[in-house]
């Protein structure tokens, strides 16, 4: 798996990061809206976001004062991306076998 891939997985590992996640999937927010609909304090949800962020799953742009979030959608395409390719060779993997188990009893 990619790198950047694996950096978004172990960030949306964190319960936290994850609440984070979905409420921006819901719209933009400011870490204090955030804050106000979580049980960690406002450094925390910062904290959390610079994950979001290094890992290339949110983004930010400044309106005054503050910062506002929202979901990177080339995060997440990479992250699809990555997922559906793993799919796929889950897929690939699981055909070759049933195709071999198949030939092996029809040879019986």
């Amino acid at each position: 798996m990619a790198t950047l891939a694996l950096e978004q997985l172990v960030a949306l590992a964190d319960p936290s990061r994850q609440q984070i996640f979905l409420l921006l999937v819901e719209g933009p927010c400011s870490v204090g809206e955030l804050a106000d609909q979580m049980t960690v304090t406002r450094p925390a949800v910062s904290q959390h976001l610079k994950v979001l962020s290094s890992a290339g799953l949110v983004t930010h742009e400044a309106k005054g004062t503050r910062s506002i979030y929202c979901v990177d959608p080339k995060g997440i395409e990479n992250l699809r991306n990555q997922l559906d390719g793993l799919w796929q060779r889950a897929l690939d993997s699981f055909k070759s076998e049933a195709e071999r188990l198949y030939m092996e009893t029809k040879s019986k």
